[in-house]
């Protein structure tokens, strides 16, 4: 069988940041995903799942919500590595046209106070996976240290 092309990325490199993984034409739409990583893969700790099951509803919220955003965005998720997420949207878009949204969800996340919006057992099939705190902390370090300072290098494979 091929590699699929998010597996030709050497992920000994890869750096945190915002990359377009992939686009696929969908009837006549263009679909983006963007691979979030927040996790220099194999050279630092994986995200503990509790935090990124937070992370997940948070981010889904909010950028679900988002007044600009809301109509475009079809999916986030966490990435089975536990590295990062993937963001889809609909539009043919680069990396850096979603920093600001971006920047926009995590200081949502970092700032949290409350319950997290569905996770409660009726909501949620996992809702006692859940680390609120662990979330903010991580939330916090991925705007501080990337994107509010981000690079060309960490906005392309």
């Amino acid at each position: 069988m091929e590699k699929i092309p998010s597996f030709t990325i050497d992920h000994n490199k890869l750096l945190r940041g915002i990359y377009v993984s992939r686009r696929d034409e969908v009837g006549d739409a263009c679909i983006t995903t963007f691979d979030i990583r927040m996790k220099e893969p194999n050279r630092e700790p994986a995200l503990h799942p509790g935090a990124l099951h937070t992370i997940e509803h948070l981010a889904a919220t909010y950028l679900r919500n988002d007044p600009t955003w809301r109509d475009r965005i079809i999916y986030w998720g966490p990435m089975g590595c536990l590295t990062g997420c993937y963001l889809l949207l609909r539009g043919h878009l680069e990396s850096r046209d979603i920093v600001t949204l971006m920047q926009d969800t995590f200081r949502f996340i970092a700032e949290f106070e409350g319950d997290i919006p569905g996770a409660a057992p009726e909501d949620c099939g996992n809702y006692l996976l859940h680390d609120l705190p662990m979330a903010r902390w991580e939330a916090r370090k991925y705007l501080q240290e990337v994107l509010s300072c981000i690079t060309e290098a960490q906005l392309a494979y």
